[in-house]
This record gives C-alpha cells, structure tokens and sequence, in this order.
C-alpha cells in the first residue's frame, strides 16, 4: 500500500510524526507521498523525507495559499523541485469552495505551477473543488508537456470524473467514500474508475473515515488507517484487496517514477 497524500507538516502531527510514520509501517504501508500546500510546508515536507524510510513529498502552492505565490516563492518552489525526494509539484489547482484567495490569485499562482512541472518534467499533485470547468480549461494546455498528473481526493461528479480519466489523469480516492452523508455518491462512482487510473490516500490527519471502528481517541486520521480505505474500495469495486493494492502500487511507481 501507498499513501499519496499525508499532511505530516501539520501541527496535529507536530510532537509524534515519526511514531505516525512507523505505526503506518507496522499497518502494512510501504510509501508515503508527504504533501506541500505552501512553502514552508514543502520545505519542511523535503526535509522529513530525507529522515524517513520510505516517504516521498511534493512542492507547490495550495490554492487556499495562492496570495502568497510571487517570484521568490516559484524559484524556491522549482529549487525544491530539483531535490530527490521532491517526486511532484502541488498541492495545486483550483479551490472555489472558500476562496481563501481570490479566483484570480489560484489561477495565476496554478498556471505558475504547471509552467514549472513541464519545464521540470514533473508529474503534478492536483485539487480541484467546486471549480472543474476553469480547472480544466487552465490544465488542459498543459497536458501534452507534463508526465502525468493526480486529481488528489476526488469528490468531483461523474462526468468530471470521466473527463479526468479522458485526459489521463489519475484519481486520488479517500475515506470520504466512507462517509455515508456526503460519499454516496462518490462510493457509487468506484467501479467506473479504471484499474491504471485510481490511487488511493489518506489526507491524514484530515478525513477520518466515519465507519472505522473503533474510532481513534485523537479523532485524528492517519496513513496506519489506509488499509481501512483499501479494503473498503476494494469492496465497492467488488475486487480483492489485494488486487487492488497491487496496481494502486503499480499506478503510484509509474506516475511517481519511484521505487518501494
């Protein structure tokens, strides 16, 4: 198993991210792709993977971050990109959920991004919320000079899901599959994602999948919980779990280009 999307810079895992990382081992996890959302975090997430076994981390600019993309920012970003552990540029795209920064603010600072991932020849680790028709139109550009990309956690429609998969994108699938107030949708998308298209994550510490018990006391997710996921998208694709971690593992080595 491999998870392609665990936020080991966040303060909740601040004062145990190593135990995090072994409990994950010990649960049967062999990677971790560790996300950048700004910065500093992708900063931080290079350097946590230099120490750990196993741990991979993006860079980029999250879109809630988007005001602060500037010069300085992309040649920091595009240095970071050049470092071994460094597998992908992101987390970018388009949020229009919030709008923690403007529209035009996530758009400059996501076609800033995939500028770089071309020149870099760097696969790209992508979010999309509530904003998949200008997340399209600013991607698809692009598409022919990039390796390849992720749609990190999917929650998107099945048209839009189509359209992904359409273009060669890969889906990021979480346990938001598992919450039966907002997933069911979602869930009842699984079976149409092909075999070559689907990844699976975590988004620890976010995302607790509501019907894992016991429930952890910290309420916090983690990558040791991503079996939990596999086996339930294993089951709502009517596939064995085994099966399906043997080409979500495939799927992560030939986006990703690395070895676990």
């Amino acid at each position: 198993m491999f998870d392609i999307g665990v936020n080991l810079t966040s303060s909740q895992f601040a004062n145990d991210y190593m135990d995090v990382v072994e409990r994950a081992q010990r649960a049967g996890v062999k990677g971790m792709l560790l996300t950048g959302t700004n910065l500093h975090e992708s900063e931080q997430a290079q350097r946590m993977a230099t120490q750990l076994e196993g741990c991979w981390s993006t860079a980029g600019v999250h879109p809630h971050d988007s005001s602060s993309w500037s010069q300085d920012v992309a040649d920091a970003i595009y240095a970071l990109s050049t470092q071994p552990e460094v597998v992908a540029i992101g987390e970018c795209g388009l949020d229009f959920n919030r709008n923690y920064s403007t529209p035009q603010a996530q758009e400059a600072a996501f076609s800033a991004q995939l500028a770089i991932a071309a020149e870099r020849s760097m696969p790209v680790f992508l979010h999309c919320r509530d904003a998949h028709p200008r997340f399209m139109a600013l991607l698809e550009p692009w598409l022919d000079k990039l390796p390849g990309a992720v749609v990190h956690c999917f929650t998107g429609t099945r048209e839009e899901m189509q359209q992904c998969i359409d273009r060669g994108l890969y889906v990021g699938i979480t346990g938001w599959v598992c919450d039966e107030r907002r997933g069911l949708e979602l869930r009842e998308l699984l079976p149409f994602i092909p075999a070559d298209r689907l990844m699976i994550e975590t988004d620890a510490p976010w995302l607790l999948p509501r019907d894992i018990r016991p429930k952890p006391a910290s309420r916090r997710n983690e990558p040791a919980l991503l079996k939990h996921i596999l086996e339930r998208v294993a089951y709502w694709r009517g596939e064995d779990p085994e099966q399906l971690e043997s080409y979500t593992d495939a799927n992560v080595k030939a986006l990703f280009r690395i070895q676990f």
